[in-house]
């Protein structure tokens, strides 16, 4: 069963929600949609991942998007795959072009034809993954459980080239597609070998339980004040900053579009961007509404749990 689902990460919500709302000639904004771009490929490869991965659900406890507190460190872990006789990491990569593995100097490059570039070694990512992972368990008073690794090339059309041991890394490295045929092979390999059989179930729970969200101050790391964040609701046809509120609902200036929740998504880009709650007062500003009435019905019916204490919306 897929017992945890891979969401969008939260620094890309971030991003997408900032840069509509920041001025075309803001300093950082070039950094920041190189970086958005980065973080959706990412995204999207592991979601390629994903999907072949789903084929083994039903005999499978599968945690996606993992990401544990191990001595002090945060280790994030793209998927976890559970049976009752092992554990495999698979770590989603999604490169184009042609890929070059050397097992000697332990690194990889990837070429278009013109430009070579290097990147960690994603073998020794897995391993380090692998590590703190079983450091994990033995904290948790989990006996000796063996613990395979897999690295996933999330594009079909992506060359992989190796330069030394080809076998070695075709046991690791293989693209999406035949992922889970090689967890099946080193299941049927690992069979009767071991009377013991894992909790597979129980440990995913137990992850599932303490597993935490990868988040990042992208406010921080951008120098993005609150004055820089335009308010308004985004047109979710054309991307207009700027509809207007009109009976029932949001009336965009540009192309015209009508939409009853357009305000549910600039809600979230506020308790993204500025606060983890929000006032009436900051609703109206926000919003760009002129009645606080307005604001306190769009707030009670946008799914937000009212604080009496502190006066403020939160999520639930």
């Amino acid at each position: 069963m897929n017992m945890k689902l891979r969401t969008k990460p939260r620094p890309l919500q971030k991003l997408d929600a900032a840069i509509p709302r920041l001025s075309p000639h803001f300093q950082q904004l070039p950094a920041m949609k190189e970086d958005a771009a980065i973080q959706q490929k990412g995204f999207s490869g592991e979601l390629k991942v994903d999907y072949y991965l789903d084929y083994l659900a039903t005999n499978y406890t599968i945690l996606q998007d993992v990401y544990l507190r191990v001595n002090g460190k945060n280790v994030q872990i793209d998927s976890l795959v559970l049976s009752q006789q092992a554990i495999y990491i698979v770590d989603s990569k999604n490169y184009n072009d042609t890929i070059t593995f050397d097992t000697t100097l332990k690194q990889m490059t990837r070429s278009d034809g013109k430009v070579e570039k290097g990147f960690e070694y994603p073998i020794t990512q897995v391993q380090n993954q692998q590590f703190h992972l079983q450091n994990w368990l033995s904290q948790h008073n989990f006996p000796s459980i063996p613990i395979y690794y897999f690295v996933a090339i999330s594009e079909p059309s992506t060359i992989i080239k190796v330069n030394g041991d080809t076998e070695a890394v075709g046991k690791i490295v293989a693209h999406a597609a035949r992922i889970p045929s090689m967890i099946m092979e080193k299941e049927q390999q690992l069979t009767g070998q071991s009377a013991y059989k894992i909790q597979d179930r129980k440990i995913g729970k137990i992850i599932l339980n303490v597993c935490n969200v990868f988040d990042m101050d992208i406010n921080k790391k951008f120098s993005i004040k609150k004055m820089d964040l335009s308010p308004g609701v985004i047109c979710p046809e054309c991307g207009l900053l700027g509809m207007e509120r009109v009976y029932g609902g949001w009336k965009c200036r540009k192309c015209k579009m009508f939409s009853k929740n357009a305000h549910l998504n600039a809600i979230s880009d506020y308790l993204l961007l500025v606060k983890p709650y929000i006032t009436n007062r900051e609703c109206m500003r926000f919003l760009k509404l002129s009645s606080r009435n307005a604001a306190t019905r769009i707030l009670s019916k946008s799914g937000l749990i009212y604080v009496e204490k502190g006066r403020y919306w939160v999520k639930h």
